[in-house]
């Protein structure tokens, strides 16, 4: 854990050290100022690209880098789909396989994905952005030694609040450091919600949380991750592990019922399991209506497109875990580019050429900084610092090394979503308490397991 504290803390801290990646090449490919440039490219043979990515929130600025590369490389044609937000990427990626269409790119998350899908994966090990790769964030694709996919970025997330509002209800968010002070400044800001204290400044605020339940990543995935990471060290080894004990299940019901408890469906709360993404971010935390939400970095491009003076009122509190580690916030990567062996030889060359250029030139790297708002997982980002609060945020924290691993990746396939996300939604609902969402899920986790 020290050693992932440290190796993130250096990451973010220098963004990211030194030495730039263009120039570089692989093998076959001949080195130009932009990157490499294919085999495929030189015989002008014309390439179709299919990328299926998750990140819904760069969806628009990834299509323009996609046409900034192709205007630099015409021969190469990019086709890009984003499924993601309040739809399961990794079933939609499942059913588009079984239905016959191949991406030439797609997303996969650590240890349990290079499993299920390593009869498709690449071997991106001779690449030249691995030597790149910042300590750590290669480990949960990793096999034998050799890489099969490379990581997005660097991100955090704990408690994404408008420092103006509390501000206005007089809470020191410097002093919100474990879970006592986290709950208490929330049942402070509640007090003077429902007084109406703060509604001619801010006549939109309904209620200090939005809990997006119906989102099955953000509790199964995100909020378990808070508390199941204190019981497994890393990704590798939660995938390495038969069963799941929940040592801090209790904690993690403390989270949950604090957003629930504090939301603006407390007196109905079967009503959460309709509370998407949008409704959490875009019409809850961007135009004031809650002062703050489980989410991360990653929200700040979308509330800014909103309102960007709301956007940069943001700022990280601590997801703290009640009798675990607290002042802490998870970091990880989020999810890795594959490189799907079943395309031709020259959709494959196309690929690992594009990929190269996105992190590696300085047209791209200025889409991953700028316009994505990245925290880059490499090396040679040292004039690219995060302009934004939250990526600043995340920085912070990372220096501090108040951080604790992403071990999501490593659960079962499908048991952080579609079980134990689905068994939080029966608890919020009144249809099973507490001690049977722990059991059931102890339960699956180990029939998944064998």
């Amino acid at each position: 854990m020290k050693k992932v504290k440290k190796i993130l803390a250096l990451a973010i801290s220098s963004l990211m050290v030194t030495s730039a990646l263009t120039g570089c090449a692989s093998n076959g490919d001949k080195k130009t100022d932009e990157g490499t440039k294919p085999a495929a490219e030189e015989k002008k043979e014309n390439v179709t690209l299919n990328i299926f990515q998750f990140k819904v929130e760069i969806d628009k600025e990834f299509k323009e880098a996609a046409q900034a590369y192709t205007a630099e490389h015409p021969n190469v044609k990019i086709n890009v789909e984003t499924v993601g937000g309040g739809a399961d990427y990794g079933a939609a990626l499942r059913a588009k396989i079984q239905g016959g269409t191949e991406p030439s790119i797609f997303n996969i998350g650590g240890p349990q994905d290079v499993k299920d899908w390593e009869s498709r994966l690449v071997d991106l090990t001779n690449e030249p952005w691995t030597k790149q790769a910042l300590d750590g964030v290669l480990s949960g694709v990793t096999v034998n030694n050799k890489v099969y996919a490379m990581p997005f970025a660097v991100e955090g997330y704990g408690f994404v609040y408008n420092k103006e509002i509390f501000q206005a209800a007089g809470i020191d968010a410097k002093g919100v450091k474990d879970y006592a002070s986290l709950e208490k400044a929330v049942k402070d800001l509640d007090t003077k919600i429902k007084a109406g204290e703060l509604k001619s400044k801010y006549p939109n605020l309904e209620a200090a949380f939005e809990l997006p339940a119906k989102e099955t990543w953000v509790t199964g995935l995100h909020t378990s991750n808070a508390a199941i990471s204190q019981e497994f060290n890393s990704s590798l080894d939660a995938f390495a592990a038969k069963k799941i004990d929940f040592k801090n299940g209790e904690a993690l019901k403390a989270l949950i019922d604090l957003q629930a408890n504090y939301s603006p469906s407390a007196k109905s709360k079967e009503k959460l399991s309709t509370v998407d993404y949008a409704t959490q971010v875009d019409q809850g935390l961007a135009i004031e209506r809650v002062a703050m939400i489980q989410q991360g970095n990653w929200i700040y491009g979308g509330v800014q497109k909103i309102d960007p003076k709301v956007a940069d009122k943001l700022d990280i509190l601590p997801m703290s875990v009640k009798g675990g580690k607290e002042d802490t916030i998870p970091m990880g990567v989020p999810m890795y580019w594959a490189v799907n062996n079943k395309g031709t030889a020259a959709e494959q060359a196309a690929a690992k050429d594009f990929l190269n250029w996105l992190y590696t030139s300085e047209k791209g790297k200025d889409y991953i900084v700028n316009k994505f708002f990245f925290i880059p997982p490499f090396k040679g980002y040292e004039s690219l610092q995060p302009k934004d609060p939250l990526g600043a945020a995340v920085k912070r924290y990372a220096e501090a090394g108040k951080t604790t691993p992403w071990v999501f990746m490593g659960y079962p396939t499908g048991w952080g979503m579609e079980v134990l996300g689905q068994e939080i939604q029966k608890y919020l609902a009144g249809q099973e308490d507490w001690n049977a969402v722990i059991k059931n899920s102890q339960a699956k986790w180990e029939e998944m397991r064998k």
